[in-house]
């Protein structure tokens, strides 16, 4: 009896050390937030640049390759390459200029994810008609962090204020 009672007084005392000897939690992963944000403005003022310049090699760096662009008036473009075809296409326009503003940008708390939003300007030749169109109007973009720490656009998405013209009257 006297042995199960040492017994028991060892495996107390041992496992008494045994919860007071605990590793200490590991260190708490620097706030990085109010420099995220910094980046994610700092980027789009340079995009902004390279919009304004109609660099569209530039303008490409931006994206993920997984990325998806909405705009109004043409279908979603999925990937990199899609973007880069409707990008190449709209910069051949002469009339095409393209400038936009970011109101506010945001990162998630565990600090993979980011967005911005704001209004943007542009100007191009309505296919349809010929004619010269300024639109105007708002957008959101959703960032991912790279491993490198960068942010690419992963998802980008704009509306236009404009409203659509008229349609036609029936003869």
């Amino acid at each position: 009896m006297k042995a199960l009672a040492k017994l028991c007084g060892a495996a107390v005392v041992a496992f008494t050390m045994t919860a007071c000897n605990q590793a200490p939690a590991p260190a708490a992963a620097p706030d990085t937030h109010d420099a995220d944000v910094k980046a994610i403005t700092d980027l789009e003022a340079q995009w902004s640049k390279a919009a304004q310049a109609n660099d569209v090699e530039k303008g490409l760096t931006y994206y993920a390759d997984d990325a998806v662009l909405m705009v109004p008036g043409m279908d979603a473009a999925q990937g990199k390459d899609a973007i880069g075809a409707s990008m190449r296409a709209m910069g051949k326009d002469p009339a095409f200029s393209l400038a936009f503003q970011t109101s506010k940008a945001d990162v998630s708390k565990s600090g993979d994810v980011g967005y911005s939003w704001g209004t943007y300007q542009m100007t191009a030749t309505d296919p349809a008609t010929h004619k010269v169109v300024h639109d105007h109007g708002s957008y959101v973009t959703v960032y991912r962090k790279q491993a490198d720490g960068g942010w690419k656009a992963v998802e980008d998405i704009a509306t236009s204020a404009v409203p659509p013209p008229a349609p036609k009257k029936k003869a």
